[in-house]
């Protein structure tokens, strides 16, 4: 497990960027090629196929979309900030602080998605982390690899329970029920791996005396209970949640300028349109090819969530979940473990990574991939068979 020492080298590497900045400016708009080719050359070939695919992955991206336009209404009103500056002064130490910081990235990934978690928790955790004079670094990868972990909870918490999902049909509150244990579980063994690697930087007692600026209660907090309440309520709360963002986000574009340029950089238009591209198409394949489910049918739980935490590596979890719920997965619960903790491996895991990558840069914190994917190396397998076993004791697969 890395050391601190080792932490705080990894956090300044040599340039700082993992990808030039030419290539992070095409990126976004290489996938959304390969997404939209890929997609169209699906459709000219396998019309029925294709439709069937799309029909099943276009509710999460709508939802993702929506909770993101509520997550971005809510920093605006300085909820985030607000929480993470009363962190910063009701925590005695640096171990309340971390445990503190755990509850709010589990609450925020479980109530406004994953992708919401990292990027609009990232910077504030920074903050809080140095108005202390504390190290960021426990707080800055505990985030991306919590929010990952933590996605197990609810449907709307990350994309892939809802692709995986619209072959079960369950409610948020079902779906709670039944995975709550395995999320829990994953979140625990997350955080302890982190707070293991770093408590030389969790020993330090400080007093923060300085107020920081109050919460809105406004559009910002009515779009996170509303949401929320949909979620938890409807069986397909997609496009419900996304009138919801859009409403929250044009009632609070009345008020300031360049409202809806934020909303677009938000949601990285170019980005989800590539995934939903990629998603379509390797959801095509999963329907003419029989080839990904007879493999998950002769798998174990464990290896189910074995598999798809290595697919999830190789082409982002969004198509993975894609190809491997094409069809009924015999063992949904094991698969989404895979889908949701496999991605803490590696950056390619989830579209997650990226969004955290950019907000630890604009809060001119030095995130190295590596290290986080050092950590994930240790936790990713830990929290994915505690999981599992959770899973198998109370009888899902």
């Amino acid at each position: 497990m890395p050391s601190d020492e080792q932490a705080t080298n990894a956090a300044r590497p040599p340039g700082g960027s993992p990808l030039p900045g030419q290539v992070r400016k095409r990126l976004p708009w290489a996938i959304a090629s390969v997404g939209c080719g890929g997609a169209a050359i699906a459709a000219s070939f396998w019309l029925s196929e294709a439709r069937a695919a799309a029909s099943q992955d276009w509710p999460p991206f709508v939802l993702v979309s929506g909770l993101l336009l509520v997550g971005l209404v809510a920093d605006e009103d300085g909820l985030f900030a607000a929480a993470g500056h009363t962190l910063a002064r009701v925590a005695s130490n640096g171990v309340v602080l971390y445990v503190g910081a755990v509850v709010t990235i589990a609450t925020v990934t479980t109530l406004l998605n994953l992708d919401t978690s990292d990027a609009f928790l990232t910077p504030v955790l920074v903050y809080t982390a140095r108005s202390r004079g504390e190290g960021e670094a426990p707080l800055l990868y505990g985030c991306i690899l919590l929010s990952n972990a933590g996605s197990l909870l609810l449907p709307g918490s990350n994309l892939t329970n809802l692709i995986v999902l619209g072959h079960l049909h369950l409610s948020g509150g079902e779906f709670f029920r039944q995975m709550a244990p395995a999320g829990v579980a994953a979140i625990l063994v997350t955080a302890a791996v982190v707070g293991i690697a770093h408590h030389r930087s969790l020993r330090a007692t400080v007093t923060v005396t300085a107020r920081g600026e109050r919460a809105v209660i406004g559009a910002g907090l009515i779009g996170v209970i509303v949401a929320t309440v949909f979620v938890l309520v409807l069986r397909s709360p997609a496009l419900p949640v996304a009138a919801v963002g859009l409403t929250v986000t044009l009632m609070k574009g009345r008020a300031r300028d360049g409202q809806a340029r934020k909303a677009l950089d938000t949601l990285s238009l170019p980005v989800l349109v590539g995934l939903f591209g990629i998603a379509v198409t390797l959801g095509t394949v999963g329907r003419v090819w029989s080839g990904p489910a007879q493999l998950l049918s002769h798998l174990s739980s464990w290896a189910t969530a074995g598999v798809a935490a290595l697919v999830s590596v190789v082409v982002n979890n969004l198509p993975a979940a894609s190809l491997l719920a094409s069809r009924v997965p015999p063992r949904p619960f094991s698969l989404l473990v895979g889908l949701n903790i496999g991605p803490n491996l590696f950056i390619t895991g989830s579209l997650a990574w990226v969004l955290w990558w950019r907000a630890a840069r604009a809060a001119h914190a030095e995130p190295s991939v590596r290290h986080a994917a050092r950590l994930g190396l240790v936790s990713a397998p830990l929290s994915m068979a505690a999981a599992v076993a959770l899973l198998t004791a109370g009888g899902l697969h």
